[in-house]
């Protein structure tokens, strides 16, 4: 009888165990809808970073602490974009995987306060958000093995979607006259976008909101703005416009609209990744074009 109730009470705990959801806590909310859309329903998803929340500035809080240390899986953007989630982690000592969704990507090198250093905004290219949605689909394959043809499934129908974006932003993109290819924004996130295709990015911030612009350094960016003939120049959400928007007006440029750097839109057509880059090439067309 004893052997029965313990070969029970084994049968049970397995299918408890095997009906449990893969608990996954990402960093920021780009990372969260692309993990959503590979893994659907089959994970319990804890994000840290709100969507229209600024990573550079964020600080963890009791809950965010208490998903780390339970999680299994820790995914993260990695080239230096979340100096605080390694002492989180310690912090914690929290046991789950951490894994980079931009490992792999080649990183574009920036000069910043005389040094030169990554460019963490990666996913500002469609071609490294494969590189996202291939490194986050591995990884949870590799911690969920039951579930693993599911994610391939799924990841694969996304790069589809990503593809085709792709295809059609290259086609639009060549609509934008080369007169109007400056663009000025908050900080200095779009880079990698910028490289893609043939646009230069300049913003009176660097590359983490936290850097705070002199006075030198805007009454440059306003003199430029006068000599390139700069049509518009674009907020961010997660940043307060108040500054580019005098920027705007002693430059004599329009406010072309808000681009979504760091995070997603907590509603609207910019609150998935992909949603968030068609409305960014909207945008900036819509500004820009004659």
């Amino acid at each position: 009888m004893r052997t029965l109730i313990a070969l029970l009470s084994l049968s049970l705990s397995l299918f408890a165990n095997a009906d449990e959801k893969l608990k996954v806590v990402t960093s920021f909310s780009i990372l969260a809808d692309i993990t959503q859309k590979i893994a659907g329903e089959k994970l319990e998803l804890h994000n840290l970073v709100s969507p229209d929340a600024d990573a550079h500035v964020y600080q963890p809080s009791a809950e965010d602490a208490k998903a780390v240390f339970a999680a299994d899986l820790i995914i993260a953007n990695g080239l230096g974009f979340e100096p605080w989630l390694q002492r989180l982690i310690a912090s914690t000592e929290a046991p789950g995987t951490r894994v980079d969704a931009s490992a792999g990507v080649v990183p574009l090198m920036l000069n910043e306060e005389g040094q030169r250093v990554a460019d963490p905004h990666a996913w500002q290219s469609l071609a490294n958000a494969e590189i996202y949605v291939r490194n986050i689909s591995n990884a949870l394959s590799q911690a969920d093995p039951a579930n693993a043809a599911y994610y391939a499934e799924r990841s694969k129908a996304y790069i589809d979607q990503i593809h085709t974006l792709l295809g059609e932003t290259r086609v639009r993109m060549t609509q934008l006259p080369e007169a109007q290819r400056t663009i000025i924004t908050s900080h200095d996130a779009f880079s990698y976008l910028g490289q893609a295709y043939g646009l230069s990015f300049i913003a009176p911030q660097g590359l983490s909101t936290e850097d705070e612009p002199s006075a030198a350094d805007v009454a440059a960016l306003i003199r430029q703005i006068r000599s390139d003939e700069v049509r518009a120049v674009f907020v961010e959400n997660i940043r307060e416009p108040r500054l580019i928007q005098q920027i705007a007006t002693e430059g004599g440029a329009m406010v072309g609209g808000t681009l979504y750097s760091d995070a997603l839109a907590s509603s609207g057509p910019a609150s998935s990744y992909l949603g968030m880059f068609k409305h960014n090439i909207d945008t900036l067309l819509a500004a820009l074009n004659p």
